[in-house]
């Protein structure tokens, strides 16, 4: 059975950084692009960083790249979502999604192009 579980969520002043993770079970990381997605209140969900199954290719929403990088640790099967420089317009609840579909370097942007949803981390920036 699939499962992600986003962590690492919470309370930060502008300008701090947080760490998300996402423990993913039940599949390897070698055969699923992972991304991750955003929603803010009365917005739609947005792609914010997603990585292909071979690593080889990386999608960042111009609002984040510089300021996020998404990684996996393969032995841990965890993936993980490295935020710095974070402002108020970052408050959301990011989701961790993986997509069976895509093998080698294709990087799926869309909500639709991936399977598997975790719950959700909050994330607030505010001071």
């Amino acid at each position: 059975q699939v499962q992600l579980v986003e962590s690492g969520g919470g309370l930060v002043q502008p300008g701090g950084s947080l760490r998300l993770s996402c423990a993913a079970a039940g599949f390897s990381l070698d055969y699923y692009a992972i991304g991750w997605f955003r929603q803010a209140p009365g917005k739609e969900r947005e792609a914010v960083s997603c990585i292909s199954s071979n690593d080889a290719g990386t999608y960042y929403a111009d609002s984040v790249r510089g300021r996020f990088t998404i990684s996996k640790d393969y032995a841990k099967n965890m993936v993980y979502l490295q935020m710095d420089s974070l402002n108020p317009e970052d408050t959301a609840v990011y989701y961790c999604a993986a997509g069976s579909t895509w093998a080698g370097v294709y990087v799926p942007q869309t909500a639709s192009e991936y399977e598997y949803w975790g719950m959700g981390t909050q994330v607030t920036v505010s001071s």
